[in-house]
């Protein structure tokens, strides 16, 4: 039997982007964060004031990774050293995938309904806030 999943919405997208800055707050760092649906649309995204530049990019691509690989982002890190099975994966796609930590698919009864990407922080700093965002979700 194929049951319905409610999407992500955008008040969802929402409540993941202010849990992700709390946590990156609350660390005393400054963050991007971005909320992609099932599709890989932006739903969502904020950039804190004095964030690095970069961190707009790179949390949208870790999201868009997470999305497409339905793998956090921190999971995927090794699969692409040189000796790893998706080594050329990074370079042979003309798509933003990015193998850092920070981006996590978002689930809801066992469905993939999107990603949410922090960028800005450490990576495990990221990894951290983008997972304690899904918490305050589920």
């Amino acid at each position: 039997m194929n049951t319905a999943v409610t999407p992500l919405t955008t008040q969802d997208a929402e409540a993941l982007v202010a849990a992700a800055r709390a946590a990156a707050e609350a660390a005393g760092v400054r963050v991007s964060v971005t909320v992609l649906d099932a599709g890989g649309h932006l739903l969502a995204f904020r950039r804190d004031d004095r964030a690095v530049l970069i961190s707009g990019e790179t949390s949208t691509r870790k999201a868009y990774t997470a999305l497409q690989l339905d793998a956090p982002t921190a999971d995927l890190v090794d699969a692409v050293r040189p000796d790893g099975p998706f080594h050329s994966l990074p370079t042979a796609l003309d798509r933003p995938l990015l193998f850092i930590a920070g981006g996590v698919p978002v689930r809801r009864d066992g469905r993939l309904i999107g990603a949410i990407g922090v960028g800005g922080g450490a990576p495990a700093q990221d990894h951290a806030f983008a997972t304690e965002a899904l918490a305050a979700l589920a």
